[in-house]
């Protein structure tokens, strides 16, 4: 799959400001700072087209970008960032359940945890949160280079026995550095828009 084109087309926080039309969408979930702007650069080819942030919890929005004229990476606020009050944090739950709800166009959603610790309890209650809805879910493990080849199997095993993945879910190293990964979340959106 080439990128040909990008563009942040869509900034929402209700339902009717949501892209028209029944192009596929790819959510993109996570806690804060675990490298979702990262992950869509990487995706996209472009060094800073979503903005990375020293400070977490910097979305508050839903936003939708643009590939190739042909479908949408869909990027909600990151969860678990303790500084964010509860009344937004509610917020930020109620527009991504509003979301999970009424999009018939979401196609599978990528969760990213991050490979360096062990996967945390809301990246475990967000995966079974999903599982609830039915909706099929590639667990992105970011920042993979990060960590020394011989922790790597330390990790995975943490990875496996904290979040039981069901059937049709899958696991994907990824790493904005080396680009470990990429071709394989390629290979899942492209299975999607050859259906």
């Amino acid at each position: 799959m080439k990128i040909e084109s990008a563009e942040l087309s869509n900034i929402a926080v209700r339902t009717n400001q949501y892209p028209e039309g029944d192009n596929p969408e790819f959510l993109l979930v996570g806690r804060s700072n675990v490298g979702k702007s990262s992950f869509i650069n990487t995706i996209i080819n472009r060094k800073n087209y979503a903005h990375t942030s020293s400070t977490p919890g910097k979305t508050q929005t839903l936003n939708f970008y643009f590939i190739n004229e042909e479908f949408y990476l869909v990027d909600v606020p990151g969860y678990g960032y303790a500084k964010i009050d509860k009344p937004t944090q509610k917020k930020f739950g109620l527009m991504i359940e509003d979301y999970l709800k009424t999009r018939y166009t979401l196609k599978r959603v990528f969760l990213l945890i991050d490979f360096r610790i062990k996967p945390s309890e809301d990246d475990v209650l967000m995966y079974n949160y999903l599982k609830y809805y039915k909706i099929p879910v590639t667990v992105v493990a970011t920042k993979y280079d990060k960590v020394k080849m011989k922790a790597r199997d330390k990790q995975v095993k943490l990875i496996e026995e904290a979040i039981h993945l069901e059937d049709g879910d899958n696991l994907v190293y990824f790493s904005s550095v080396n680009k470990k990964g990429k071709q394989e979340i390629y290979d899942i959106i492209k299975s999607y828009l050859d259906e």
